[in-house]
């Protein structure tokens, strides 16, 4: 071989070489350079799309620049495959390699639904249904005071059948945990019993404090016998927990024949009215001793407590004084 063919051959290579070298070297810089996204940005990746179809949403989304330059980075990482799916978020200024590092690690945007305690069955699965990200409907209500509230996590895409499903576990697995450390010689026969008082004292005080002096007034009357005559039974018989009564109780609500009605009927209710949280819970598996029997609104945002009617009564002109100042 000639000295000139030599020279003509590396000349051939060089006109080959320089420009694909200088390609590789751009299209690295725009996989590895920050974005000029200035916001972080949050992206659903669609279960079931290739690289081509990932890379067109990302771009579409401002993530990245370049879908051509993302797709080609990724085959040539051996990549292709490890692209997940979900709701991921993008940083500000992140680059494309940064971008395939959040798909590889599949690190999903974590949701959450807060459940209050004290909500109805009805109103529970209302939120369900109204929660941003979950799919599926709810055919079947469950059972009332079977949900414990709190506020759980979700990805993108779950179930709401399955949010029921873990707040039903959790009330179960709860429930049997506080009933085995219960105090002895309760008037609560099962763990079902304790749920129905417990979703009452939620609902007839807010003051984490004074739980369980309202849940040893309604073990008092259940000892003797008394009637619980509790304002939030009545209510709940009337509107079944599909919301507030919109309006105070009246003297004729008193005397409804509902199953709920404590005032016409002795002991507990057929079922809870709410679904209860924890602190309630414990508070009627450990009330507080003493003998009240009554209590009454004190115009704090707590209750005045009485063992006899007697006191009971003056407490009751007292709240009714500044109920009356309170309208004036």
């Amino acid at each position: 071989m000639t000295r000139r063919l030599l020279r003509l051959i590396f000349v051939f290579v060089l006109l080959i070489l320089v420009p694909a070298g200088g390609i590789l070297s751009w299209g690295y810089a725009q996989f590895t350079r920050p974005s000029q996204q200035a916001f972080d940005q949050t992206v659903v990746v669609t279960k079931g799309y290739g690289l081509k179809e990932i890379a067109a949403q990302l771009e579409k989304s401002g993530v990245i620049s370049n879908q051509l330059v993302f797709r080609v980075g990724v085959r040539f990482g051996g990549w292709s495959r490890d692209l997940r799916a979900g709701e991921f978020r993008f940083p500000a200024g992140a680059s494309m390699r940064d971008a395939v590092a959040i798909l590889r690690k599949g690190f999903t945007v974590v949701r959450r639904v807060a459940i209050p305690e004290g909500l109805s069955t009805v109103r529970v699965v209302n939120i369900l249904r109204l929660t941003e990200g979950l799919r599926g409907d709810i055919k079947r209500i469950p059972g009332e005071g079977t949900l414990f509230p709190a506020t759980y996590n979700f990805s993108h895409g779950d179930e709401r059948v399955t949010i029921l499903q873990t707040m039903a576990e959790k009330m179960d697995k709860i429930t049997a945990k506080l009933w085995a450390a219960r105090e002895k010689g309760l008037p609560l026969a099962t763990i079902r019993d304790a749920v129905i008082l417990a979703s009452i004292v939620e609902k007839e005080t807010s003051l984490r404090e004074e739980r369980a002096h309202v849940a040893g007034v309604f073990i008092n009357r259940l000892r003797r016998g008394m009637r619980l005559q509790s304002d939030p039974t009545v209510v709940y018989g009337l509107t079944r927990g599909t919301g507030p009564l919109g309006r105070p109780l009246r003297r004729a609500d008193l005397e409804q024949d509902t199953p709920y009605n404590t005032y016409q009927l002795p002991g507990l209710p057929p079922a809870p009215i709410t679904n209860p949280g924890r602190a309630a819970l414990h508070a009627v598996l450990h009330p507080t001793a003493g003998k009240d029997l009554y209590f009454v609104a004190d115009g704090t945002g707590g209750h005045a407590f009485a063992a006899t009617f007697a006191e009971h009564k003056r407490n009751v002109k007292r709240w009714r004084r500044i109920k009356a100042k309170q309208y004036k």
